[in-house]
């Protein structure tokens, strides 16, 4: 069964301060939160990034896809990283379960040092995977890669181009597929690998087939000039620099407690998760900043 339209992960224009900022903004400030995630392990910053990507995806309009995303992925992702450090890592000291000699594992005993990491480093996954969705869905595609058409124009027309073909092949596919099960005895049937490798034959054949005939369109429009993209010029509004300024401050914070030397959390050898006032300050700071922008509705039509 299909998604409903409102939990779709795609791009929407929605009547959101972030989705009237401009589409290079919103992949900033998208990648600040990912690389606040990135440069920290402590669980308490984890936790309020996480709530901050969720609460920021709320308010932008895109909080079903975010809360679909993860249900469906925060189950399997949590279980997966914490049984394979469970089984693989032999750091820590405090063992809950002997499990004995398991072959080219050897030995292996769980810690609950073991057990703390992998749910940090799922939660750390968590909050990358939902920055970056929050991106996908709130950055217009076609702005995003247009921005980069003078740095490098043919690579964002390569990208572009990608991005707008994957659709039609996927529906190429489906119809392919459709008309197989329409032959005669199909129906009853489940289709086996030698069906599922035809499908895929004609839809790769077809692709190809199209990616020359739009070579030859964009070839006539003088598309393969070396001539770099004339460059828009435009004043930036009043959320551009109001998300710029957040994604800026906390990158800014994020850096600054990669590299300050004070109290940090450590899984091995023993579990040690301190609470100073910089972490709880920190934890605090992530979603007042992030979420300070979506207070000015100025120009935003319902």
């Amino acid at each position: 069964m299909s998604a409903p339209a409102h939990a779709r992960i795609a791009y929407r224009r929605r009547a959101s301060p972030l989705h009237a900022a401009r589409a290079t903004v919103v992949g900033a400030y998208c990648v600040a939160l990912a690389l606040a995630a990135l440069l920290t392990e402590h669980p308490l910053l984890l936790g309020s990034l996480l709530a901050t990507v969720l609460a920021a995806g709320a308010a932008a309009g895109n909080g079903p896809q975010l809360l679909r995303a993860l249900r469906r992925s925060a189950l399997p992702l949590l279980t997966l990283s914490v049984v394979v450090n469970l089984l693989v890592s032999r750091q820590g000291l405090t063992v809950f379960a002997r499990l004995g000699d398991w072959g080219v594992l050897g030995q292996v005993n769980l810690t609950l040092e073991a057990l703390v990491y992998g749910l940090v480093f799922a939660l750390r996954l968590l909050v990358v995977g939902l920055a970056c969705l929050l991106a996908v869905c709130a950055a217009d595609p076609d702005r995003l890669l247009g921005s980069f058409g003078r740095l490098s124009p043919r690579v964002a027309l390569s990208a572009t181009l990608a991005l707008r073909l994957v659709p039609v092949l996927s529906a190429d596919a489906g119809r392919l597929a459709e008309a197989q099960r329409c032959r005669p005895g199909a129906a009853t049937r489940k289709p086996g690998t030698r069906e599922r490798l035809a499908v895929l034959r004609a839809t790769v054949a077809g692709a190809l087939e199209r990616s020359l005939d739009v070579a030859a369109v964009l070839e006539m429009r003088g598309y393969p000039s070396p001539r770099r993209a004339p460059r828009r010029l435009g004043s930036r509004s009043r959320h551009d620099l109001a998300f710029a300024a957040s994604a800026g401050a906390i990158a800014l914070l994020a850096v600054a407690y990669a590299l300050a030397g004070g109290a940090r959390f450590h899984a091995y050898p023993l579990l040690s998760v301190p609470l100073d006032p910089a972490v709880a300050g920190l934890a605090l700071a992530y979603p007042l900043i992030a979420l300070a922008p979506f207070l000015d509705r100025q120009g935003i039509e319902p």
